[in-house]
């Protein structure tokens, strides 16, 4: 009887980086000559790829010359897989720049077309069974803020406003609402929108609580996942009070004409079964100097983003003339994702 084609086998069943580290203990130095005759072989095979991905090292961890290798790796790898050109960025953080994001939720009509226009732009599964969404809308009954105060620092605060649960405060309001709706005319008589996404804590409590430091803040503010790294556990996502944070339980549902061929190495590049990930303010956007994709496509103009540390940045103007407040100041994770009102 021929015996089977060991390098098919692993063309059809590939071993991800998170089985490979449960089981690593179970591994014979046989084993890793194999992985060693594979990564050997000059072929671009996917198998070739995921074993190099196994030892390959934390990103931040990596020299220059290791990034290059690990990006041409993905590169050609999903460029077959996907049938086009395909770019995996790397553009570091920016001197001088710190990304801030602010919401006027008085203008916001519950569209939902930044969900929509985020889900395209950074590669998220489709299907009513795998469908992830970085950006969620909240659609409530109209009701009433309390006044914004102050923080520590300076920045407004609305200590009365909680997500989910009951309201902590005895003034504020609890945001509890529908999540997805597909609303025949909007706005809705008597109807409040709420979106909500990642909010690129200063101190984030996702960071903290990661095991293997997948997750980390970049310099400019933007809290990132090296997906190679990420081993599933979902810490991050139990310790995020925002509801931020997806998990992908199956393999993510992405169509070859549907993927962007535009990524980034830390944002909207394919992810795989068994990572989590989240809004990354559209790092392949922003470091280029563009704006994230939801604010291109807000059509009430209720999105801004830009650098805090630029004083005459829009974003800069927003916070020193508008009422603004941001979620869950009590937590101190000092997010840098705000809401305001006229």
């Amino acid at each position: 009887m021929p015996k089977q084609d060991e390098s098919k086998e692993n063309d059809s069943k590939p071993t991800t980086r998170r089985d490979f580290l449960r089981s690593a203990g179970n591994y014979t130095v046989a084993s890793l000559s194999g992985a060693a005759m594979l990564l050997s072989d000059p072929k671009p095979a996917k198998a070739n790829v995921t074993w190099a991905e196994h030892f390959q090292k934390n990103y931040r961890l990596m020299t220059d010359e290791e990034k290059k290798e690990a990006i041409d790796r993905l590169e050609t790898r999903y460029s077959e897989e996907y049938g086009k050109k395909v770019i995996v960025d790397d553009a570091p953080s920016m001197e001088g720049v710190l990304f801030g994001y602010a919401l006027n939720i008085q203008k916001c009509i519950g569209c939902r077309r930044c969900v929509k226009a985020c889900v395209a732009e950074n590669n998220q599964s489709r299907g009513d069974e795998q469908q992830i969404e970085w950006i969620r809308v909240l659609r409530m009954e109209k009701g009433n803020f309390t006044e914004a105060g102050r923080d520590q620092h300076g920045y407004p605060d609305a200590y009365g406003v909680q997500v989910g649960g009951n309201a902590y405060k005895p003034a504020g309001v609890v945001l509890e609402g529908q999540h997805y709706y597909e609303p025949e005319q909007v706005p809705e008589k008597d109807a409040f929108y709420f979106p909500m996404q990642c909010m690129q804590c200063e101190k984030p409590p996702c960071v903290k609580v990661c095991p293997v430091r997948t997750t980390y803040r970049d310099p400019d503010g933007i809290v990132v996942i090296d997906y190679n790294w990420c081993i599933g556990c979902r810490m991050c996502i139990g310790a995020c009070p925002y509801w931020a944070r997806r998990f992908n339980w199956g393999e993510p549902n992405l169509p070859k004409e549907e993927m962007n061929p535009n990524t980034h190495y830390l944002g909207n590049r394919p992810r795989m079964k068994g990572v989590v990930e989240k809004c990354s303010f559209c790092i392949q956007r922003t470091r280029k100097g563009r704006w994230t994709a939801c604010v291109e496509v807000c059509p009430v103009g209720a999105r801004k983003f830009g650098n805090l540390l630029d004083p005459n940045s829009e974003i800069r103007k927003v916070l020193a003339n508008k009422k603004v407040f941001r979620l869950r100041a009590d937590l101190n994770t000092y997010p840098k994702f705000f809401y305001f009102m006229d």
